[in-house]
């Protein structure tokens, strides 16, 4: 008797039609990426569920622990692998059992009998099995629809298989499902969150920080690589893109009065935004912005902003208040590494008295004294791309 096996449900991408298996096989790939510093692996993809198998006990484990962040699972589930006795069976069956809170709970077995040349029927596998469970674990009770505890077994040609925790996954879609995005990343709370949002709904990140050295010093920008690195625990890679934005910001506020530098320096990170995401093939602009929390996420601000671009802005967090913003952050552990107090270019550039309705025209006419262009072209030409998570990759095997 042994837990070598799990057994992954689909959440939505069961609902996929004609593209199921390109779902599954992102999920697959996911699954791939998040355990590629474990031993080796065995995944076998079937239409409605997926197992994972190894040798190693305590890679499962790790399996199990770290399974719950990746997108596109409903519910998965640790097997155990016992030989064909009816014996056997009802050993594994009080020990898995036995892992679960038992007293005062709803109990049944529901059989799966594929090896029909196996010696029981399934009425006697059902008694013989439940039979034992009871007798071990008095403070259990039969119930056939809706238990609190359901064991299931599956005889198979070669061994029986038998599971009765069944542990909530993230659901959503694979990253990589929906496409690719630019993730406007700060070291705020609201940023990662909207990419945590993003990635469950199958988009692939790349993300884009702006630092302006002297004035933003290196712990803020250690807040933002741990950032990136917590956004790559879900299942795929991600690019940050550090742009150095000290003579953009610089030149913003020489050019612009004070109360509206602030929209003037977003509309610059959306034409700097703009020029990465031709060279990385994403489709889409992603913010932390939430309708009204600051002065620059007005309508008007954002309108003003918006002008810059036709690329689409996706803003995932525009009618969240800040407490469920940060009930998330604390979910996904970016809330700590948010907070540290060390601020980025845009909190220590905020002027006084910002506009909260600047008007586009204003902004525009100011911006056009000078032109900000060979500015842009050099920030992105001299960005510092990096890579999360730095892992080692160990070899998978599909079994078909």
């Amino acid at each position: 008797m042994k837990t070598n096996q799990i057994l992954i449900r689909y959440g939505e991408l069961s609902t996929k039609g004609k593209n199921r298996s390109s779902f599954i096989g992102r999920l697959r790939d996911n699954i791939r990426h998040t355990f590629s510093d474990l031993g080796k692996l065995q995944i076998q993809a079937e239409r409605d569920r997926m197992f994972i198998n190894s040798d190693s006990e305590e890679d499962l484990e790790q399996v199990i622990a770290r399974l719950p962040k990746v997108f596109g699972i409903q519910s998965f589930s640790p097997v155990t692998e016992t030989e064909l006795s009816i014996e056997a069976m009802k050993k594994a069956a009080v020990a898995i059992i036995g892992k679960m809170d038992t007293e005062g709970k709803s109990f049944k077995v529901s059989v799966r009998r594929a090896n029909k040349q196996f010696g029981m029927e399934k009425p006697e596998i059902l008694q013989a099995i439940g039979s034992s469970v009871l007798s071990t674990y008095s403070g259990l009770s039969v119930k056939m629809k809706d238990p609190d505890i359901e064991l299931k077994v599956e005889i198979r040609e070669k061994a029986a298989y038998m599971t009765a925790e069944v542990i909530a996954g993230a659901g959503g879609l694979p990253i990589g499902a929906g496409g690719k995005a630019l993730l406007m990343l700060s070291g705020g709370l609201d940023s990662p969150v909207a990419g945590y949002h993003m990635l469950k709904r199958g988009v692939r990140l790349e993300l884009i920080h702006f630092f302006s050295p002297p004035f933003t010093n290196d712990r803020a920008k250690e807040k933002v690589l741990d950032l990136a690195d917590k956004l790559s625990q879900f299942g795929s890679s991600v690019n940050l893109h550090i742009i150095p934005f000290t003579k953009l910001q610089q030149e913003v506020h020489k050019q612009v009065p004070d109360n509206i530098t602030m929209t003037s320096t977003r509309r610059m990170m959306m034409r700097v935004a703009d020029k990465v995401l031709e060279q990385t093939d994403c489709k889409a602009i992603i913010t932390g912005e939430s309708l009204g929390q600051v002065a620059s996420q007005t309508l008007e601000s954002l309108y003003a902003i918006n002008a810059v671009t036709t690329t689409p802005v996706l803003r995932p967090l525009i009618s969240t208040d800040k407490l469920e913003i940060i009930d998330t952050a604390m979910k996904i552990g970016t809330h700590d590494i948010s907070i540290r107090p060390f601020e980025d270019c845009c909190t220590i550039f905020t002027p006084a008295n910002p506009k909260t309705k600047p008007k586009l025209e204003k902004v525009e006419y100011y911006e056009g004294f000078v032109s900000f262009d060979e500015l842009i072209q050099e920030a992105v030409d001299h960005r510092e791309i990096i890579k999360f998570p730095r892992a080692k990759k160990n070899e998978f095997e599909d079994l078909l």
